[in-house]
């Protein structure tokens, strides 16, 4: 399934560190940001010493149709916010108003970045990507699997999720773990854990230091077999 109907936003570097609950140690190798949408974090990333690189299928349409889709898309994020007020808590953030300064510098710093360093940003998506086994250290997935379980099923997230875990020598990280908008646990995702589970995959549910949606305050790390 692609991407095209997808809200595209832009969170920040100090975002990613905090939904993933990133160390310095973490950031040592190469980063894969998956699907990265609009999100500065490469862009924050390169600056920072950090290597890192997104993949999304929407890369494929170039910076100005992008920049186009982003505008559009932040709109519609902060028209689905307002719309559920009551599952959202600005305690990480303080106010929205500097959710909105975030965002604003995320996406300046990844409109400049893909326009400066193209071949940062590869045009591919899940559940099959163009890369080789254990290609990058680590893989964050941010906002795409669970958080779009109603559109995507449990079929696709194991295999989106075996992918990631083939690319990476590391672990692969996802948060949120609960639905978009309504902030619902996700049905499948225990029966998903044991089918990880029984292919030889690690699986583990950590507390991270963020919380916007009410209630999503966990992450998915997930490594593969160190010796397949």
């Amino acid at each position: 399934m692609g991407h095209a109907d997808m809200i595209m936003s832009s969170r920040s570097f100090l975002e990613y560190r905090a939904m993933f609950a990133l160390e310095e140690r973490d950031l040592d190798g190469v980063v894969l940001d998956c699907a990265g949408g609009a999100s500065g974090f490469v862009a924050e990333a390169g600056t920072r010493g950090v290597r890192a690189v997104a993949a999304d299928p929407l890369y494929a349409h170039g910076a100005a149709v992008l920049s186009e889709r982003l505008s559009a898309g932040l709109e519609q994020g902060d028209a689905m916010i307002d719309a559920n007020a009551e599952r959202f808590v600005w305690t990480w953030y303080g106010s929205a108003e500097r959710r909105h300064e975030l965002r604003r510098a995320a996406r300046r710093a990844f409109a400049a970045d893909i326009r400066r360093r193209p071949g940062s940003y590869l045009a591919a998506g899940l559940p099959r990507l163009p890369l080789a086994a254990r290609s990058v250290d680590l893989v964050l997935c941010s906002h795409l699997l669970f958080t779009w379980a109603d559109r995507l099923d449990q079929e696709w997230h194991r295999a989106a999720i075996t992918e990631l875990a083939r690319v990476s020598r590391g672990e692969v990280r996802i948060f949120p773990l609960v639905r978009m908008g309504d902030g619902e646990p996700v049905p499948f995702l225990g029966a998903l854990l044991a089918d990880l589970r029984a292919a030889g995959l690690s699986c583990e549910v950590r507390q991270v230091p963020y919380e916007f949606q009410r209630g999503a305050r966990h992450l998915l790390a997930v490594t593969g077999s160190r010796t397949g």
